[in-house]
């Protein structure tokens, strides 16, 4: 017997567990370097719109599937269409057994890095203690080599925090979690920020980052990065939205929380993004080079520049300890969240009780991640995120819009927005969801599939990219089917909705 459907105990703490979900590492270190490689300050143009006409538009859509079909993303999907369930299978699948296999492991590098902090273990050179003194990196995906012991010691205690939080159940688990994670990350990142701004050469850093370069706002690919940034960052096509929101009790102001959670995690974007180039400024003016010389690009701008910084800086180690600590805690609110998208899907299809299955999927996770622990890990979680977040997530969500805009009456879904909501919404969000939004999703995914015939990802032979990225989402898809032909073990929750369809 299906255990009683959880709910939040209040719309705040939904509001803090969905933008748990949305703030996570790419927050921290990849905007404020998209934003500085795609025009500086001009770059806002393009993201804020991005947030207004994809962002918000999809993030109201997933929580009024889940709202007002009241379910997990793969019970919501077959409460629209039957035949659609294997995308929310598919959603909650690659994203469980796949991104968050990968993503514990990075939160893992972030809590043997605060750890280093306090004597600033990396030494004079981080970038050869990163690549060949912590990771060891191998010389190519297919040489997985040995597991780097105290990495893999890392991620075991990191899935046992996951699995504590997820196990204790929605309301005394992840609320309760991110009503501490949440104001911690503010107050930590506010620290940070203030205080890099109050480094020699920080203003230059500032400069760089906010300094308009219109000349840049032309080009296709600069708006094709915001784009795709907003629906990365938002959490949407993960189907943890849909989840979340089922949670929430029948009369609950959705689209003014949409706004709420999008602005907030937009905003915690552009303000970490002056603890970045703050430092930025102060290792470039430390140095005597051009900032350009000193920013790298996502993992190499939190594991080398940054603990080079901090050997610069007085007081680095602190400042190392609060910028690691930030890290692991934003990463974990978004693994939770996650895991409890996939749980939340099995309880609603196959009546599991909860805590013997997060237990069950806690350590599977735990055996999956091990192989992104190993010489050829870094190669290994390269690929797969390059696979899952390019393909599988981009088009999800482009089915997800087709399904619900055009396979269904999106004005049921309209009229449950505004009968509950604050903010209205009219026909300009059905035509964003109908046609606006796909054919911006399509655009990318034409993009990506254009970029990857032309040369090979990374490098990287079409063996491994095949063999690792292709199939592992293959293997999802395939996984999705197979949950999706399974027969309804629960109470008919498939045929009950708020709304009949008309």
């Amino acid at each position: 017997m299906a255990d009683k459907r959880s709910q939040w105990k209040s719309e705040t703490g939904f509001v803090l567990a969905a933008v748990g979900s949305a703030i996570g590492l790419g927050n921290i270190w990849r905007f404020s370097y998209m934003a500085y490689e795609n025009g500086g300050g001009a770059f806002l143009i393009p993201y804020l719109v991005a947030l207004l006409t994809a962002g918000i538009p999809l993030l109201l859509l997933e929580f009024a599937i889940g709202h007002e079909r009241i379910g997990s993303a793969p019970l919501a999907y077959s409460k629209i269409n039957k035949n659609w369930e294997w995308l929310g299978w598919w959603a909650v699948t690659f994203v469980m057994f796949g991104i968050v296999l990968y993503y514990v492991v990075i939160i893992a590098w972030c809590l043997n890095f605060f750890l280093l902090s306090f004597n600033l273990g990396w030494g004079g050179d981080p970038n050869n203690y990163f690549f060949k003194k912590f990771l060891m990196v191998s010389k190519g995906p297919s040489a997985i080599g040995e597991i780097r012991t105290r990495i893999f010691f890392a991620v075991a205690f990191i899935w046992v925090l996951n699995w504590i939080i997820v196990y204790r159940g929605v309301e005394k688990g992840i609320e309760i979690a991110n009503r501490v994670f949440m104001p911690l990350l503010f107050i930590l990142t506010a620290v940070l920020v203030f205080w890099a701004l109050s480094l020699k050469g920080a203003g230059e850093g500032i400069k760089a980052y906010l300094t308009p370069d219109f000349s840049k706002i032309t080009k296709p690919k600069v708006w094709i990065d915001a784009y795709s940034q907003i629906f990365f960052t938002l959490s949407l096509g993960f189907g943890i939205m849909i989840a979340y929101a089922s949670y929430l009790p029948e009369k609950s102001n959705i689209s003014r929380n949409a706004y709420i959670i999008a602005f907030l995690n937009s905003g915690y974007s552009i303000f970490a993004g002056f603890a970045t180039f703050s430092i930025l400024g102060y290792m470039a003016s430390a140095q005597g080079v051009k900032i350009s010389e000193v920013v790298s690009q996502s993992i190499g701008l939190a594991f080398v520049a940054y603990p080079k910084a901090m050997s610069l800086i007085p007081g680095g180690s602190i400042f190392g300890a609060i910028f690691f600590f930030c890290l692991v805690v934003a990463g974990l609110s978004s693994s939770i969240s996650i895991i409890e998208a996939f749980i939340s899907a099995m309880v609603d299809k196959f009546g599991y009780r909860r805590k013997p299955l997060i237990t069950a999927v806690s350590v599977l996770g735990f055996m999956g991640s091990v192989i992104f622990t190993t010489n050829g890990g870094l190669y290994w979680l390269d690929i797969v995120d390059h696979f899952l977040t390019h393909y599988g997530l981009v088009i999800v969500g482009i089915f997800e819009c087709i399904l619900v805009g055009w396979f269904f009456k999106l004005e049921v879904i309209r009229r449950h927005i505004n009968r509950i909501s604050s903010i209205k919404v009219g026909v300009l969000w059905s035509f964003l969801i109908r046609y606006f939004v796909p054919v911006i999703l399509i655009i990318i995914l034409l993009g990506d599939l254009y970029n990857e015939i032309s040369k090979p990802y990374g490098g990287y032979t079409w063996t491994s990219l095949i063999l690792i990225g292709r199939d592992w989402v293959l293997a999802t898809l395939a996984a999705a089917f197979v949950f999706a032909s399974r027969p309804w073990r629960t109470e008919k929750r498939n045929e009950k909705n708020r709304e009949s369809i008309v």
